[in-house]
């Protein structure tokens, strides 16, 4: 019985500090943890540089093997450290710490594996934890909630949108054809599409006076569809805004390693576990 408490004493420490950035040792490990990401995406993009990467060649290899010895302790701890190891296995960071863990030794068996190891910049995503932006963290997931109520909004505006697109990319192949470079429906679209979000690559122009009145209506339209989307996601945020405030931390669920919890929560919301 004892045996089993120390055992579920010194998990608990090691929960603590992997998982929480409240603490002291918490914040210092997710600190080192930040500095060694940020060095292995560094490693990752000078290795892509062919002249500095025969210079170096080695320097970086031993430098990359060193972090990556790093990371794959911190994963195994991270799925001892917790009751509920699947719950960290299979979400979104543990998939990407994962991720970010294999391609070097990958690179034994494949070649080229080792550029994913940029997967990396993705844990960046853990300094919200380390700055402790309380703020931040609630007003993200009001962000969320608003994007998800407002999703069937969106998906029918991208349909109205897309619609649009196909209509006067057609119409634009009809009236300017090959030579002004619209080549086909396709292509047509695809200009329609480039011009009514106002990003204007300028490959294919329109020689016409009807082709460019319909190109000027097209380009107007874009600053105002623009705007469509935005406006439909903020009166949501607005309308769930009062209703959420909340304040959360960056506890974690030491059974299922959810975040976002309740100051005052003594419960995980998401399994029931203690907290």
């Amino acid at each position: 019985m004892k045996e089993q408490k120390r055992h579920s004493g010194w998990k608990n420490s090691l929960h603590e500090v992997i998982y929480e950035a409240d603490t002291p040792l918490g914040k210092l490990f997710d600190v080192i943890l930040v500095v060694l990401i940020v060095l292995s995406v560094i490693l990752v993009m000078l290795e892509s540089v062919k002249e500095v990467d025969e210079r170096y060649h080695q320097i970086l290899f031993t430098l990359e093997w060193v972090v990556t010895i790093f990371f794959s302790f911190e994963y195994i701890a991270r799925i001892i450290s917790i009751r509920k190891p699947w719950k960290y296995i299979l979400s979104f960071y543990g998939i990407i710490d994962f991720l970010s863990t294999i391609p070097l030794y990958l690179s034994y068996l494949l070649a080229g594996s080792q550029v994913l190891l940029a997967l990396r910049a993705f844990r960046l995503l853990r300094i919200f934890r380390i700055l402790k932006l309380v703020k931040f963290l609630g007003e993200a997931s009001q962000l969320r909630r608003a994007l998800r109520a407002s999703r069937t909004k969106i998906m029918v505006f991208i349909y109205v949108v897309l619609i649009l697109s196909i209509i006067m990319g057609t119409i634009m192949y009809l009236v300017e054809g090959d030579e002004a470079g619209f080549t086909s429906i396709p292509r047509s679209i695809y200009w329609t599409i480039v011009t009514l979000t106002t990003v204007g690559y300028g490959d294919i122009a329109p020689q016409t006076t009807i082709g460019q009145f319909l190109a000027t209506v097209i380009m107007i339209m874009g600053y105002g569809i623009i705007a469509v989307p935005t406006g439909i996601v903020t009166v949501e945020f607005n309308k769930r805004r009062d209703k959420h405030l909340v304040h959360t931390n960056t506890q974690c669920c030491p059974s299922c390693s959810a975040e976002g919890h309740r100051d005052d929560a003594e419960y995980c919301y998401n399994c029931g576990e203690l907290l």
